[in-house]
Parts: C-alpha cells; sequence; structure tokens
C-alpha cells in the first residue's frame, strides 16, 4: 500500500507539472514532454511492481484529471490499462537493479509497450471508422505514418530524454537505500519471480484480453457511450493546476512523515 500511496503521488504531482511545460514545434516534429514516466518506472524496478503501476496510473487519473475539473469516463480506461501495462511489464523485466543495461532495455520496453498498444488502439479508431481521419484527404493509409510517427517521436523525446535516462540514473543510486525507509527487503533475483516464470501462457492471454478491454472503452468513448464524463468550468486553469500542486506537495510531506516515523520506531526497536 506505501508503494501504491508513493507511486500515485508523486506520479500525480509529476502530471500535474508537465501540464505547464510548453510543447516546441519544429515543422511537423512536435516537442512535448508527454509525461515523467521515469518515477513509476524507478519505483516498479526497485518495488512491488504491480502497486507501482497501479499506483501511478491511478495518480495520472485523480491528480491530472478529476482534479484538474475534468473526467473522460471509460476513455480513462484506455490510458489506465495500457500504462499499468507497461510499466507492470518494465518492472518485471530486471533481475538486478544494478544491471544499467537490464535497466535500460526494461524502461524503453516499458515505454514501447504503452506508445505502441496506443497507437494501435488510435489506428483502430479510423480502421473501424469510429473516429475521422483527415490528415490526407482520401488516403486512409496515412493514418500508419502519421501514428507511427507519434511513437516515434515520443520515444525517442520523452522516452529517451525523460524516462530512460533518468531511470538509469535513480535506479542503482536509491537500490538498496530506499527500500529499508519503507520497511521492506531489497529486491533480488532469489525474492522474485523470474521475468520467464511471468511471460507464460496466462500472461500473455491476460494482456490480450486487458487491450482488447482499452479498444472497446476507447470505442465506447468516441461513439458516446460514456459513464460520468464530466469537466469543470475551471478544467485546466492555472488556478486549478496550482491548487493541484500544492495539495500533492502536502500529501507528499505526509507520507515522507510516516516513512520517518516507520524509520524511528525501527531503529527504536
Amino acid at each position: 500500500m506505501m508503494v501504491f500511496v508513493l507511486s500515485m503521488s508523486l506520479y500525480g504531482l509529476a502530471t500535474l507539472f508537465t501540464e505547464l511545460i510548453p510543447s516546441v514545434q519544429l515543422g511537423i516534429v512536435e516537442l512535448s514532454v508527454e509525461y515523467f514516466a521515469f518515477i513509476p518506472l524507478t519505483l516498479a524496478i526497485l518495488f512491488d511492481p504491480l502497486s507501482a503501476a497501479l499506483g501511478a496510473a491511478t495518480g495520472e487519473v485523480i491528480f491530472s484529471e478529476i482534479m484538474l475539473g475534468q473526467f473522460g469516463g471509460v476513455g480513462e480506461v484506455e490510458k489506465f490499462v495500457l500504462f499499468s501495462l507497461g510499466i507492470y511489464i518494465a518492472g518485471m523485466m530486471v533481475n538486478d537493479p544494478l544491471n544499467k543495461v537490464q535497466v535500460a532495455i526494461a524502461s524503453f520496453t516499458g515505454i514501447f509497450i504503452h506508445q505502441f498498444l496506443g497507437g494501435l488502439v488510435d489506428i483502430s479508431k479510423v480502421v473501424f471508422a469510429v473516429e475521422d481521419f483527415e490528415a490526407v484527404q482520401g488516403l486512409p493509409e496515412s493514418v500508419f505514418f502519421t501514428e507511427g510517427f507519434a511513437i516515434v517521436n515520443d520515444l525517442l523525446f520523452s522516452g529517451i530524454l525523460f524516462c530512460v535516462l533518468p531511470t538509469l540514473f535513480l535506479v542503482p543510486r536509491l537500490y538498496k537505500k530506499i527500500e529499508p525507509l519503507l520497511g521492506m527487503r531489497p529486491r533480488t533475483p532469489k525474492n522474485r519471480p523470474s521475468f520467464g516464470a511471468v511471460l507464460n501462457v496466462k500472461a500473455i492471454l491476460m494482456a490480450v484480453g486487458l487491450f482488447l478491454i482499452a479498444v472497446i472503452t476507447e470505442f465506447m468513448a468516441e461513439t458516446g457511450i460514456n459513464f460520468i464524463d464530466w469537466e469543470a468550468s475551471w478544467a485546466e486553469s492555472p488556478e486549478a493546476v496550482f491548487a493541484g500542486i500544492v495539495l500533492t506537495l502536502v500529501l507528499i510531506v505526509g507520507i515522507i512523515l510516516v516513512i520517518r516515523k516507520n524509520k524511528t520506531i525501527g531503529v527504536g526497536e
């Protein structure tokens, strides 16, 4: 639970900051910070991957959607499922957090899974005529180039600069230092399942099922079959972003105080 709350609050705060960072357009290339995924990636590698993945996805919904006065209903399920799946698989791929090759490959793989599956969902909406596409009039095949270019752009810019490189820096430095603060043992190959044991037929079928759920819910949102879809008049206003940042900082300070209290109790015993 502590890992879940820590991932939710830290990544939620990060998503609020990304709302304040403007994008830069260089011709057809748009440079924008989509997310600071190094936060859940680091926590997924050092701690329980499932708790870190679900916590980060929940934090994005709560802090960057609901707290800013908007909620997309079932349309949020696609982002929640695909992002959680990418972070979880990345966390399970690392047996040795001190192995930078493993950390780099896992970080990039996690972001690639999220971006690639998200691109497939967008392409599916056009192929099945759920969403109109007007990039090149009369040329439906252009959706593949457009979505493919967007995936590559996000992977090379946000994926490497704000996901892989920070994760490579943080994981070796936090390993065996942050775990005692939460009262946990460092993850080693001996106390965690191997990736081969996780990557089985059951896991693959579950991943396929989750992807189908993401596709169906996104189709429902695009066709107007949406539940609890609302947007406040003050949505995404600077005041809402500032209030969200303050509330999130208060939550993080509370978590830090709890961690310090647990550490003090552990030392006393």
